[in-house]
């Protein structure tokens, strides 16, 4: 698993170099900016410890609702506690319909799922994901998305090199070409491109609407599965689909 984290921030990383190249803009940084990183790039390498302990231990099925069903709601109360923004009744509407969606959308039928013991690392994905979503939200005053994306993956790569330099790091070359197709994709179009565009989003949207844009992850998955995989399209997946779109139009009506 630390191997595995390590080389997907390495990508990462790597992957950044060329945008920053055309990008042609110098980093500036400044205390606020440092703080708002470092902040950051401890709870990015805590998300991904604790997804990977999630699917290790927990279902990974149950962990994709339950990060993109709650992260938004936590996400929501973040902005309440801390800059005691108000929600309203059309907003509050959309999180119970995104819980719903996701729900319906994975027929977990069984809502002990959502608080089996080993479920507890999503649980907690969920909560630091909401804290990245407000951090990149504030941090667009001081240090442009790009610059933030690449500064955190680069501390990360650093961070989780001397966490698994023992791990014997070279054990990825003797893995076929589907992992490699796996990692490289979750590395550069997972993170280094969806998770900059999510920060830019966040500065334009503020982090309650970004982040309600989450619960549409499970129906673009699943549909995924049925266009590339040929997965059945199931009823339940299109009527919690419709429900998570739904969620989506409600939290961000004016």
């Amino acid at each position: 698993m630390d191997v595995i984290i390590f080389w997907r921030f390495l990508l990462m990383s790597i992957t950044f170099l060329p945008i920053l190249y055309f990008f042609k803009e110098p980093i500036r940084l400044n205390f606020s900016a440092i703080k708002f990183i470092l902040a950051s790039s401890v709870l990015n390498i805590g998300f991904m410890m604790s997804s990977f302990y999630g699917v290790k231990y927990g279902l990974a099925g149950a962990g994709s609702v339950i990060i993109t069903s709650l992260s938004p709601l936590m996400t929501f109360l973040l902005t309440l506690i801390l800059f005691k923004n108000r929600v309203s009744k059309m907003q509050a509407f959309g999180i119970l319909l995104g819980i719903i969606g996701g729900v319906i959308i994975l027929n977990l039928d069984d809502l002990g799922l959502f608080f089996d013991g080993s479920n507890i690392y999503f649980l907690l994905c969920a909560f630091i994901w909401a804290g990245v979503t407000v951090l990149s939200q504030h941090s667009q005053v001081h240090i442009h998305p790009i610059h933030y994306s690449f500064i955190i993956s680069l501390i990360a790569t650093l961070f989780s090199f001397f966490y698994s330099y023992s791990s014997h790091l070279s054990v990825v070359f003797e893995q076929d070409s589907r992992f490699w197709t796996a990692l490289i994709y979750l590395a550069v179009f997972g993170q280094t491109i969806g998770t900059t565009i999510f920060f830019m989003a966040s500065g334009k949207l503020g982090s309650e609407r970004t982040s309600s844009f989450m619960f549409l992850v499970p129906v673009f998955a699943l549909f995924s599965a049925w266009l590339i995989l040929d997965e059945a399209m199931q009823v339940h997946i299109i009527i919690g689909g419709a429900i998570s779109m739904l969620a989506v139009y409600f939290i961000n009506k004016h």
